[in-house]
């Protein structure tokens, strides 16, 4: 090797980000095949949420974990009847991980999501609106 460094090679820092993003993806589909393994469907096979084991209340991700399953089953319709805010959840998730990813490849420095303070308030409102309705009595949102 020359006195000078090749044109492009990737930095520790890079390394690490990218890195820490495959892990991360990695880590998704040990949880997605966990999920799959060990049905959430199946009474006692997952914990219980903890904000209804106290309350009774169901909470925005209630139903997520079986959605998830529904999804890797193949089964939309289901992933939807047990939580209706997954599917956009995922997407966005998906969109974000996207984000970081393609920041890391260019070099660039990975900061927050990128997302407005108007994103921000409209999610928490939604969010609010779902928990709401998914605990009115005879709620079609309950999981």
């Amino acid at each position: 090797m020359g006195p000078h460094a090749p044109a492009h090679v990737p930095s520790a820092r890079w390394s690490l980000r990218a890195g820490s993003a495959w892990w991360s993806l990695a880590g998704a589909a040990v949880a997605g095949a966990a999920l799959v393994a060990r049905d959430p469907h199946q009474q006692g096979s997952w914990l219980v949420c903890p904000l209804y084991a106290a309350t009774g209340i169901y909470c925005p991700g209630c139903g997520s974990l079986r959605g998830v399953n529904d999804l890797l089953t193949g089964h939309v319709s289901a992933a939807v009847g047990s939580n209706a805010l997954l599917l956009p959840a995922l997407v966005w998730l998906g969109w974000w991980w996207l984000h970081e990813a393609r920041a890391v490849v260019a070099g660039r420095r990975v900061g927050p999501a990128p997302s407005s303070a108007r994103f921000c308030y409209v999610l928490l409102a939604v969010i609010a609106v779902f928990t709401v309705a998914r605990n009115l009595p005879g709620s079609p949102l309950a999981p």
